[in-house]
């Protein structure tokens, strides 16, 4: 079971949404995260497969379903395949 839960900003440095856990953990002590619709302010809140992440990251808003918590912060591909995207970019005209 202890596979199935991590922190928040771990998790998002591992998924590649912030270079650095610092950066990470800034964005959800900001109050700028929401978690399954409801607003984080602890970086240390846990989330696990199925929870819906709602963030901004370079003037986007960016809406993820964790698919897993993964043990490293490996390459991108890898990376890729923690999360679903369900927020798909928008196309620019």
């Amino acid at each position: 079971m202890a596979g199935d839960c991590i922190r928040i900003d771990k998790w998002l440095w591992q998924a590649r949404f912030f270079k650095t856990r610092s950066l990470a953990a800034g964005t959800v002590s900001a109050g700028r995260l929401r978690l399954n619709g409801a607003r984080m302010a602890k970086p240390g809140h846990v989330v696990g497969p199925g929870d819906v992440l709602t963030f901004p990251q370079a003037g986007h808003i960016r809406v993820v379903r964790v698919l897993a918590c993964g043990i490293r912060r490996g390459p991108a591909p890898e990376a890729q395949t923690l999360y679903d995207d369900l927020a798909p970019p928008e196309a620019e005209s």
